[in-house]
């Protein structure tokens, strides 16, 4: 008869000490030997984890108010341009919002600096109001004086991405870093087979309230994230070949860590944030195993022209052609790099597993499941 868990199981398993923990990586090696039915009898939660490049990232604080106090309607922090259409003194600071005058400085690096308990220059104004008379207030913020600091992610953890070259004859720089000439070239941004969304591709386990590591601390996904799509195309593995479901996260900045939150910087793009993202899977079932066991060759994605305005698709890969540094591609050798970095997402991987086998991380099963069958719309230009 096939073997079946329960999310209320494996947690029992896991406070007891005696739940079998795997990440993703191990459980992809173990499948080359072993079906899914064995591996299900074998393993409880599989650790996925990604440390990369994830632009749609940002905070929310809430500074606490002054005397008298003021409703902030512009401000800045070491003078980048924070969002204050929210309330009295809450800001929203994007990770890719830039320095007017400091094209490598921007709202990432202002993140980082808060997480490492730095000093920032808060200048504010307003026109005043009754209730709200200052109009201007000029002071120092740190993560010990401000109310909340709250990770709150748009999109992050995409399910798939494409590689990306450069067929013009000139240098592009891109968001997918800078992309040599006559596909001099190829960058893809993925951990592979270790990635959260990749070794669940249809969301079974993951949802609205999955407990998740977000930056260095416990954290969760609060809704399906900006240009989420179920409706991708799917190779022979059941994995979809272009860049599909995404995650909403959020989770408290005051207990993240730098090593898991920078900035970057890509030239003659802007800024951006590296974020690193680990989700347990619990292995249901068979089929679930089956996911589990997914390898890099096996996960395709599509090679896409980024010299061309439409970024056009030249082709498709595996992604264990893509890590092994080199693709060929009509008859040209073609260099490849990851802007992810698979060291750090091992390392996530393997803290978030230690921390379910000494029971100080339960899984929580999904309140409610994302939507399936959804595609995007395009913008209509008039």
């Amino acid at each position: 008869m096939p073997v079946k868990k329960s999310f209320q199981e494996i947690n029992e398993k896991i406070k007891k000490g005696k739940a079998v923990v795997l990440t993703a990586e191990e459980v992809s090696a173990m499948g080359r030997d072993l079906s899914p039915a064995q591996v299900v009898e074998k393993v409880d939660v599989v650790t996925t984890a990604t440390f990369g490049p994830m632009c749609s990232s940002g905070m929310l604080i809430n500074t606490g108010h002054s005397d008298p106090p003021i409703r902030i309607e512009s401000a800045t922090l070491n003078g980048v341009p924070v969002f204050s259409g929210i309330a009295a003194v809450d800001l929203y600071i994007g990770a890719t919002e830039n320095h007017p005058e400091r094209p490598d400085y921007g709202g990432a690096h202002i993140i980082e600096e808060l997480i490492d308990g730095k000093d920032l220059e808060l200048v504010a104004h307003a026109k005043g109001t009754d209730c709200y008379p200052r109009r201007d207030i000029r002071t120092t913020i740190n993560r010990e004086n401000i109310n909340e600091m709250i990770m709150f992610n748009p999109r992050n953890a995409y399910q798939n991405y494409p590689a990306a070259v450069n067929a013009s004859n000139r240098i592009k720089y891109t968001y997918m870093g800078s992309l040599l000439p006559r596909m001099g070239n190829a960058n893809y941004s993925t951990s592979g087979e270790l990635s959260p969304l990749l070794n669940d591709p249809d969301m079974r386990t993951i949802g609205l309230g999955t407990r998740i590591f977000l930056g260095g601390t416990t954290a969760y996904v609060s809704w399906h994230g900006t240009q989420y799509k179920s409706n991708a195309e799917l190779n022979e593995h059941g994995v979809p070949v272009s860049n599909a479901a995404t995650l909403t996260v959020m989770g408290d900045a005051r207990n993240m860590s730098s090593e898991y939150i920078k900035a970057a910087y890509y030239e003659k793009y802007g800024v951006s944030m590296f974020v690193g993202i680990g989700i347990p899977i619990p292995v249901l079932d068979e089929e679930m195993a089956a996911r589990l066991m997914i390898r890099n060759e096996q996960i395709t994605t599509r090679i896409l022209d980024y010299g061309n305005p439409d970024h056009p698709e030249l082709g498709r890969v595996n992604y264990a052609q893509l890590m092994s540094g080199e693709i060929e591609f009509n008859g040209k050798k073609i260099r490849t790099s990851s802007l992810s970095s698979l060291y750090k997402a091992r390392k996530i991987a393997g803290i978030l597993k230690k921390q379910i086998e000494e029971g100080a991380f339960l899984l929580s099963e999904p309140l409610e499941a994302f939507p399936a069958g959804k595609g995007l719309n395009s913008l209509e230009i008039r």
